[in-house]
């Protein structure tokens, strides 16, 4: 079996490099946001895949690990991918699709709710402003079925 890259395979592409990220949170409506900062190194899989590394200070001192994983399926006509964190044990499967404009990739997914007591979904929205800016919202679908913005990160190229 060997792969070809498609069109969507290269719209992937636009991530690969140095990144530096600034993130603002809040788990809590009534929560004032934490922020933090790290890196990120994007590379191509046999421009097929794309694997995302990230590092950054955590809020209690320690550093937090993450790696995505993003690719297109030809077969479903869908993004797919993975996320996983040193602060957690979950893995998120990504599956999601690109607007009309190409420059937002929405990622449907499932996982724990806030309380750890059942499944919800949530959704990672990466919205392209430029070649050089990024910008990732995180959102989980509520109990009242609306989507509740918890997470916004900035990632700005560097090389």
């Amino acid at each position: 079996m060997n792969a070809e890259p498609q069109t969507k395979h290269q719209w992937l592409d636009k991530f690969i490099g140095e990144w530096t990220s600034e993130t603002e949170y809040s788990m809590e409506p009534d929560q004032s946001p934490t922020k933090i900062v790290g890196t990120e190194v994007v590379r191509s899989l046999g421009g097929i895949w794309i694997v995302a590394e990230g590092e950054g200070d955590m809020p209690d001192g320690c550093s937090g690990k993450t790696m995505m994983t993003l690719g297109f399926d030809p077969q479903s006509d869908r993004f797919v991918g993975t996320f996983v964190g040193s602060m957690m044990t979950h893995i998120w499967l990504y599956n999601g699709s690109l607007d009309a404009t190409e420059k937002m990739l929405t990622l449907d997914t499932e996982g724990p709710n806030f309380s750890q007591t059942a499944m919800t979904k949530y959704q990672d929205i990466i919205e392209f402003v430029s070649d050089d800016h990024r910008v990732m919202k995180s959102q989980i679908l509520g109990d009242d079925g609306n989507w509740l913005l918890f997470m916004t990160a900035h990632y700005k190229r560097q090389k």
